[in-house]
């Protein structure tokens, strides 16, 4: 069996979790369907939707899973003679549905007449696979908004489905735990292969030939750059050299779907300059006092907050910024060296539940700030037990920022410009870690790859 009995169970309590939120409801979910790259058969490579994961257990393409009156019930069809040419053999509809802990299993185009009169009623998430959509319009017999957009009984499914996600259960940190570990065999690689290559994309070859190795994959498009200012730089066409940084955010999906989300950054060389190791041990310092303070009932708002404030702290003690720490933070002076939020919700999804919008990310009541900087912040609400979340500030100098003439004039009584000028090595860096959120503080989930600029350099010999 693909799943486990303890797994399949804990399949059944999140159904039971989603469908006691929605008393009389009927839920369904749809898996989606795989996109053509240019040519039908030439298509990308298939991923089930995150809510039919969570709840279903298997990623089935054109599957159906329906919450109703108490049963589970799965809507597939059996493979072809041509599926089995082409793809192999593949288990029946009857053996998996048993695999997913289900009630019943039909054929898709069966959907409609089991639904009968409750389809009016069915409440669901809008894909994004188009083709799937489509589908589900034409069963519902209505279009679909954007899930962030939902409303009505659509709304309340939304609404439930980030209830029940937010925080992860046994069989989710399992899988957490092996994603992560993944992930950090990943970085190692990065590092043993940096002294021996001259290009970024001979290290991201390493990570991700390690991942491949142990049966996952990429959970988003790997950063591996010397351009570390560029926040989500997806080139890998520059040559690396003595005294260029490396910035690394790569995570692994493993075959379940649960993802990881680590980033470090190291010296080419394998020693950081005096400059270089005087921000990164600032970026540190923030991080770890944004970890430290990592506990249940804390907004995330003030862990931002928190490493915000370390950070202007430090670079107020380089001589880069001049002021009174607090009051620099209060001007959101930060912004100009950290701008985006210092992290995300972890799970299936490698920034959780974001296709819901900031539905998962905020709380009920809560919206975006306006405020450059705090408006990048996705997530807004209380930790609670058993969340998932990482933990990644950094400095960047992004020249679009620094030299633009609001910016200039907003803050040029506290940055000292030309102190500034001596950091011109540090373009970018970020130190990001998975945190598990526990009863009595947190546990970092990638520990095992550290973070002290010396063990991190060590690795590389």
């Amino acid at each position: 069996m693909i799943n486990t009995p303890a797994e399949i169970a804990q399949l059944q309590a999140r159904r039971r979790g989603l469908s006691d939120r929605l008393p009389g409801l009927p839920i369904a979910l749809w898996s989606g369907q795989a996109a053509a790259r240019n040519f039908p058969a030439n298509r990308y490579p298939f991923r089930a939707s995150s809510h039919f994961l969570y709840f279903g257990g298997l990623s089935l393409e054109r599957a159906v899973l329906l919450m109703v009156d108490g049963r589970s019930i799965l809507f597939w069809d059996e493979p072809t003679v041509a599926d089995a040419l082409w793809h192999g053999p593949e288990p029946s509809r009857v053996v998996l549905a048993a695999e997913m802990g289900l009630d019943a299993d039909y054929p898709l185009a069966e959907l409609a007449t089991v639904l009968g009169d409750r389809r009016a009623d069915l409440a669901t998430v809008a894909v994004q696979s188009p083709a799937a959509r489509s589908h589900q319009a034409a069963i519902l017999g209505r279009s679909l908004p954007e899930p962030s957009q939902a409303t009505g009984a659509d709304g309340d499914l939304v609404a439930a489905i980030v209830a029940v996600r937010s925080t992860q259960d046994a069989s989710a940190l399992s899988e957490l735990r092996r994603s992560a570990a993944i992930a950090v065999a990943a970085h190692q690689a990065g590092l043993r292969a940096t002294p021996s290559v001259t290009t970024e994309a001979e290290v991201r070859a390493a990570i991700e030939a390690e991942m491949i190795a142990c049966d996952a994959h990429p959970a988003y498009n790997s950063i591996v750059t010397i351009r570390g200012e560029v926040l989500h730089n997806e080139r890998y066409d520059n040559e690396i050299n003595p005294g260029d940084l490396l910035l690394v955010d790569a995570g692994a999906e493993v075959s379940s779907g649960w993802a990881s989300d680590i980033t470090r950054t190291w010296p080419v060389s394998g020693e950081f300059s005096a400059t270089q190791r005087a921000v990164y041990e600032v970026v540190l310092a923030a991080q770890r006092a944004a970890i430290a303070a990592v506990r249940p009932g804390v907004e995330y708002r003030s862990i931002h907050q928190t490493g915000s404030l370390v950070l202007i702290e430090g670079l107020v003690d380089l001589g880069i910024l001049q002021g009174k720490p607090a009051e620099l933070v209060d001007r959101d002076a930060h912004t100009l060296f950290f701008p985006h939020g210092i992290g995300h919700l972890l799970g299936l999804d490698v920034h959780d539940m974001e296709d819901l919008g900031d539905r998962a990310g905020y709380a009920p009541g809560r919206s975006r700030s306006d405020r450059f900087g705090w408006c990048f912040l996705r997530l807004d609400r209380p930790l609670e037990a058993g969340m998932v979340v990482t933990i990644e500030p950094g400095f960047y100098q992004v020249p679009g920022l620094l030299n633009n003439r609001d910016q200039r004039d907003r803050y040029g009584d506290c940055v000292n410009w030309e102190r500034l000028e001596e950091f011109d090595d540090v373009r970018g860096i970020r130190i990001e870690d998975d945190v598990l959120v526990t009863a009595e503080g947190s546990e970092v989930l990638t520990a095992e790859l550290p973070t002290d600029p010396d063990d991190i350099c060590a690795l590389m010999v």
